[in-house]
């Protein structure tokens, strides 16, 4: 008899190490999934920044284009209006 509880409790130590196996090794994939997703939301996040970082540069530079752009502008409307001034004081002497 004494035998017996000894042979049942290697049988249920053997089941429960199996389901423990088994079980280990879903945690264990589980474990990895969380890491690879917590890697791709970094990286993801690392993206976002760096294309946020390189608008923000093409903003800048599109601005300083635009802000030359007007200058020039400005520049032009002035020769225009001094090239007219001058062609009527060329037309009053003549």
């Amino acid at each position: 008899m004494e035998n017996g509880y000894v042979i049942l409790g290697i049988i249920a130590l053997l089941f429960l190490s199996m389901y423990g196996y088994a079980y280990a090794s879903v945690t264990l994939e589980k474990i990895r999934d969380k890491k690879i997703e917590k890697i791709e939301l970094k990286k993801e996040q690392l993206r976002l920044e760096e294309m946020a970082l390189k608008q923000k540069a093409r903003d800048e530079k599109m601005s300083q284009l635009n802000k030359r752009s007007e200058e020039i502008r400005l520049e032009l409307d002035k020769l225009n209006k001094k090239k007219a001034q001058h062609e009527v004081k060329q037309l009053k002497i003549s």
